[in-house]
């Protein structure tokens, strides 16, 4: 399983908007067209 994070460099660490983790790339795709189209997340494994 993999997620997808997102890391806003304008904000703060702790910020609640600093970092997003988002489930999927139908997620990620969705989060970005109505948030920053023109940011990038990287995806990472998860582990168990």
């Amino acid at each position: 399983m993999t997620v997808f994070v997102y890391v806003n460099t304008s904000k703060q660490v702790g910020d609640p908007e600093h970092v997003k983790v988002l489930a999927n790339v139908d997620a990620a795709e969705k989060w970005f067209e109505e948030n920053d189209p023109e940011g990038v997340a990287f995806e990472y494994e998860v582990l168990e």
